[in-house]
């Protein structure tokens, strides 16, 4: 567990659906989007760049079908960077395990080390079929256990035969290896009980979505307990917003332009999309979020706890929830996480350009600070 005195790892997001002021600039619910900044190279490698300026270690990517892919991406943009790392997600149903390994070396090899990986099981049976993948919930997680159990030894050197349920190698193993760099650590986020058996058996760090401080405190002890039940050791990380102004009025007027942009029938349309998934995390994000239907774009209904607003997850699929506040404020919030266990924090804001420079100039001194001086 993290201590008061330990330094976390910070990352940033990079939004590869495409970018702007407010969060229905990203979304495609009533088929059409309004993005000011298209996902281009150009304007990643900006945001990528401005990560690095801010200190961040890396930057997570997203996986689906209304974002660019993430590996071809983060190919293209790490050539704009010098040190900053790419935690690239994809879905196990996307590419077999024995490519990912090599794929993921390769990343390696040409980047210096600076790959990371998200493996994302899915959550979406409508967009699951939509690539072809038929499998229940269940399935998918005991697919991306394996999955994740031939990368694994395809990153150990070893040459391998492999007979299970999904996947049959013969002779397997990495014909080039990662020479002179590591493998990349393993990000997994998952709540449901066949989640968090993955991520105790097979996760470098795994993932959770932003709730109250307590809350998250309950998600983390037993993903700990699991992993050293199967003699390891797992690191946690919190996946959350920020908006962060010099006062907490001028953070909360973020907010409330934000909620603005909001179209209830956007909300609608949401709540239709959301109620299909059969994520246990999303689960919970809508809750926070879509919990008071007459109060659904009330801005101090969604205010679940000090300093922490839900109201992103009104129409955004995945992490809903943001820390408002002054600089001093957000702070302190992320501090309070980290205490409970909380040892990577994957931020971000939008836009994410502009947000990220913020972050990195008014937050992260008051961060290292409190870290330095405990």
């Amino acid at each position: 567990m993290s201590s008061e005195n330990s330094a976390p790892r910070w990352h940033w997001f990079l939004p590869t659906s495409g970018d702007g002021r407010n969060v229905t600039n990203v979304i495609d619910q009533l088929g059409q989007t309004s993005m000011s900044r298209p996902a281009d190279v150009e304007y990643l490698a900006e945001v990528a760049k401005a990560a690095e300026r801010a200190g961040f270690e890396g930057v997570l990517t997203p996986t689906g079908s209304g974002c660019e892919d993430a590996w071809v991406t983060c190919a293209a943009v790490a050539q704009h960077t010098e040190k900053l790392k790419f935690i690239v997600a994809f879905r196990p149903d996307a590419i077999a395990p024995a490519w990912a390994a090599h794929q993921s070396a390769s990343f390696q090899r040409l980047t210096g080390g600076r790959l990371l990986l998200n493996v994302v099981t899915g959550g979406d049976p409508v967009e699951q079929k939509s690539f072809g993948d038929h499998l229940d919930k269940e399935a998918r997680y005991r697919r991306t256990g394996e999955f994740l159990e031939v990368v694994k030894r395809s990153w150990s050197g070893e040459t391998f035969d492999h007979e299970g349920e999904f996947f049959h190698l013969e002779k397997g193993g990495l014909r080039l290896g990662f020479g002179e760099v590591d493998p990349p650590r393993v990000y997994f986020g998952g709540a449901s009980p066949p989640a968090l058996e993955v991520a105790a058996e097979y996760a470098d760090t795994w993932l959770t979505w932003g709730e109250p401080v307590d809350t998250v405190a309950g998600r983390v002890a037993p993903v700990r307990e699991k992993a050293e039940a199967a003699g390891r050791e797992i690191s946690c990380g919190l996946r959350i917003h920020v908006i962060s102004r010099d006062t907490e009025e001028e953070a909360w007027l973020e907010a409330d332009r934000i909620l603005e942009a909001i179209d209830p029938e956007q909300v609608a349309a949401a709540r239709e999309k959301f109620a299909r998934m059969e994520s246990t995390a999303q689960a919970r994000m809508t809750d926070l979020s879509h919990s008071s239907e007459g109060d659904a774009l009330d801005r101090d209904a969604l205010v679940i706890g000090p300093n922490l607003w839900a109201g992103v997850g009104l129409v955004r699929e995945g992490a809903g929830t943001a820390i408002v506040g002054s600089h001093q404020q957000v702070a302190e919030r992320l501090l309070e996480y980290r205490d409970i266990g909380i040892d990577e924090f994957i931020l971000s804001g939008y836009p994410h350009l502009e947000e990220a420079l913020n972050f990195g100039e008014n937050v992260r001194p008051l961060l290292d600070a409190a870290t330095v001086f405990a």
